[in-house]
């Protein structure tokens, strides 16, 4: 079975000979989400494109996010309209076009206690009508995404049955997107500009930038090279000061625990907490599948080192658990954290205030030659059209065809309420309409088809369509960044057994 945009260890030797040979249109320095989402849209274009990435695709940031879509409410509290518009405009995309196999509705609850004043709960339920506003301008029809209402106590405990039922006057329900898992999205747009010629290059460092020119490194050989492009951008998230040694950034740490459902009575939607005296800042509780929750997220200016893997401390455990039990029936304590991940977000600096203040309204810095092109700040529900305004740059000075993405399905993509098959729910869930390409690997050793350990949601035989089809090349990429095992730390190491030996017999 064919499948589109196939990204394996000899895709990336054709690829890394091709770039090192012939001058190109626009190189990519960097494979989160922006960066995907930039190739994506120069190939698209007709542009000859190249993109490398010094470790793995989604290695970074792009995988530490709250799994949300958001839908703009926060920014309309702040005031930052076009923020608040362009999230909604972009969400659409996304559930309607883009990714709608991947992005879908999830309902949220704000409890309406004494968390609460009956003002604040006015002036919530006031914001998410506006963001509906905007739902409807955006052309997100309410099948898609339900409108808000008011519910009652009852049913606010029917969805989250561990709220606290003693002071709930009820509680306001709207609805956003999620995301089924932020890695996924990354390697759906790295392989879908795969299909539409980019080289997609993983291991490859670059080492300086000059003039179109950029020195690089193939981590696996060691071997040095350079290649050539009319036009270089710079999406290197958090590290993109280390390309582009003009751009002050002012990273700011998002932290977040996966915590056991039960604790939570097993929820059916997401609930939030205002935190107390700040306004509009709000920590989440959103169910991931499978029994898990994600509870985040802090927001705090950091200046220590940049990690790919940045830990959560103690004290953002605890502000985030002593938050969440604000509105609980009882605590929810370290003991139901299964595990912990952090992320940093590039904001660019640009005020003096608390980095909760920083607009997320993208911002593109551009070389006095124009050769180089930095791409910050932003947020993941808005990454296309990041990509769409930065490759205009390129187009506007050397001349191309216009964006056309807003238009482009992701490999995989299948509408929304398409017909169930015979398959495992969990690869309809992930992989849309490549979910019959990951069974068929395993048609002649059933095996595949079991989990990677008991009581695992995980299969086999995702972890070789990890290998055969979407670039990984060893345990990492595929437990933290295929399957997402990794998250919690006591599954993954279960899981290391098995994907070493599927490793080594997909290679043989």
């Amino acid at each position: 079975m064919s499948v589109a945009g196939s990204l394996n260890a000899a895709q990336r030797a054709a690829d890394l000979a091709r770039v090192a040979s012939a001058e190109i249109d626009v190189l990519v320095i960097g494979g989160g989400i922006v960066g995907t989402g930039v190739a994506l849209d120069a190939a698209t274009r007709g542009l000859r494109t190249a993109l490398i990435e010094r470790r793995d695709l989604a290695n970074g940031t792009s995988r530490w996010s709250s799994k949300l879509i958001h839908g703009g409410l926060r920014y309309l509290r702040h005031l930052q309209l076009a923020v608040a518009w362009e999230s909604a405009r972009e969400r659409h995309v996304l559930m309607t076009t883009t990714a709608p196999h991947l992005v879908r509705p999830l309902p949220f609850v704000a409890a309406l206690n004494d968390t609460m004043s009956p003002l604040d709960g006015a002036l919530v339920e006031a914001g998410v009508r506006a963001g509906d506003l905007l739902r409807l301008a955006s052309g997100t029809r309410r099948k898609r995404l339900p409108g808000p209402r008011r519910i009652s106590a009852l049913e606010a405990r029917m969805l989250v049955p561990g709220l606290r039922g003693e002071d709930l006057r009820g509680a306001v329900l709207f609805w956003d997107g999620q995301v089924e898992d932020d890695a996924r999205l990354v390697i759906g747009v790295a392989r879908t500009a795969a299909a539409h010629g980019a080289a997609i290059v993983t291991r490859c460092t670059a080492l300086a930038v000059a003039s179109g020119r950029v020195s690089v490194r193939d981590e696996l050989s060691d071997a040095t090279f350079e290649i050539r492009a009319r036009s270089v951008v710079n999406a290197c998230g958090v590290w993109a000061d280390t390309i582009d040694r003009s751009v002050r950034l002012r990273p700011s740490k998002g932290a977040h625990l996966v915590v056991d459902a039960a604790a939570l009575g097993e929820p059916r939607a997401a609930v939030i907490v205002p935190v107390p005296a700040q306004s509009a800042r709000w920590v989440g509780a959103t169910p991931l599948g499978d029994g898990r929750l994600i509870v985040g997220v802090t927001d705090d200016p950091y200046s220590g080192p940049i990690d790919d893997e940045p830990t959560v401390d103690a004290a953002e455990e605890e502000f985030l658990l002593a938050t969440l039990s604000r509105v609980m029936q009882w605590p929810v304590t370290e003991a139901a954290v299964l595990g912990r991940y952090a992320g940093f977000r590039p904001l660019l600096d640009t005020v003096a205030g608390s980095t909760s203040d920083i607009s997320r309204r993208h911002a593109i810095v551009e070389s006095p030659d124009g050769t180089l092109i930095t791409l910050v700040g932003g947020k993941l529900t808005t990454y296309r059209r990041m990509a769409q305004d930065a490759v205009d740059r390129i187009v506007d000075r050397h001349g191309g065809a216009p964006s056309r993405t807003a238009l482009v399905p992701l490999v995989g993509a299948a509408p929304a309420g398409t017909p169930a098959t015979a398959l495992p729910a969990r690869l309809v869930r992930r992989y849309g309409a490549e979910a019959g390409a990951v069974a068929a690997l395993a048609a002649h050793d059933l095996a595949l088809l079991e989990p990677v350990f008991p009581g695992s949601a995980v299969l086999r035989v995702e972890l070789v369509f990890g290998v055969r089809h979407e670039g990984a090349m060893d345990i990492d990429d595929l437990l933290d960044r295929r399957v997402r095992i990794g998250l919690v730390p006591a599954e993954r190491r279960l899981a290391e057994v098995v994907a070493a030996q599927l490793l080594q017999d997909v290679a043989a």
